[in-house]
């Protein structure tokens, strides 16, 4: 079970012909950069959401005073679970666009209008902040670990995926209710990986749009885990491979020995 505390004026963003959209920041320890970063993103969009997933080191209390909403998980629910939330939050409030970036300091805030402009380029598509055009600031094990990623997640969803692990992005609200992914804790950095996939099956693609990373000495260290989280991901990809590949392909090559069987 968790709570909710909102410490912001609501409503949303509505500017001239364009969709409502919110940022959502799901946070777990990130005291050190956490203030910094909601202060940043409330001066891109009027709606911030941080979603405090459980945190041990005061990450609630940096953003007190700050326009934003706090929602709190009375235990920590993984990035999945305070993403949805947070999303669940920010489409109650009116929001057709969740944006959602790291509290770590890794995206700039003040990249999030380029993702929007190629959204509004590109209506209904996953937009996603690209980081490993920028490989000399990505440290080497996680580099290489998102290489591979790209290959099996763009495998699965058909499509190539310049970034398929970054977590800077803009979502139809629409996927979070839609798309049939896990949001438990375990599954928690495989959730950006299936969506991906997920959404591809409804006919939704994602676009990568070059943006600038951090990684700064002040965040603390990445929950990202290379070989766990990587096998993990491996694993989910080859379950929709078997799921919802292998039965079209199988289908594919029963009609083409029919077709050759045939009379001409």
């Amino acid at each position: 079970m968790t709570n909710a505390d909102a410490h912001a004026p609501g409503g949303g963003l509505m500017t001239s012909g364009s969709p409502v959209a919110a940022v959502v920041i799901p946070a777990y320890n990130e005291a050190r950069t956490m203030r910094d970063i909601a202060r940043r993103a409330a001066a891109q969009l009027p709606l911030v959401i941080v979603v405090d997933d459980g945190s041990t080191d005061g990450t609630a209390a940096m953003v007190a005073g700050l326009p934003v909403v706090l929602l709190r998980n009375e235990v920590n629910l993984g990035k999945a679970g305070s993403l949805r939330r947070g999303a669940g939050e920010a489409v109650r409030r009116g929001a057709q666009l969740i944006v959602t970036l790291d509290g770590d300091g890794q995206h700039a805030p003040e990249d999030i209008p380029l993702l929007l402009e190629a959204h509004h380029a590109s209506p209904g598509h996953i937009i996603i902040g690209a980081r490993l055009h920028r490989r000399e600031k990505i440290p080497a094990p996680r580099y290489w670990a998102n290489r591979v990623a790209n290959f099996w997640i763009g495998l699965a969803a058909g499509y190539s995926i310049a970034d398929s692990q970054s977590g800077f992005r803009v979502y139809p609200a629409r996927i979070f209710s839609e798309a049939r992914v896990r949001y438990d804790r375990a599954h928690s950095f495989v959730f950006e990986s299936e969506v991906l996939i997920e959404a591809a099956r409804l006919g939704v693609d994602a676009i990568c749009v070059p943006v600038s990373v951090t990684y700064s000495a002040r965040a603390r260290a990445s929950h990202f885990r290379p070989v766990l989280d990587i096998a993990r991901i491996a694993r989910m990809v080859a379950w929709r491979l078997v799921a919802h590949r292998l039965p079209s392909l199988v289908g594919l090559r029963r009609e083409l020995v029919q077709r050759r069987q045939q009379p001409h």
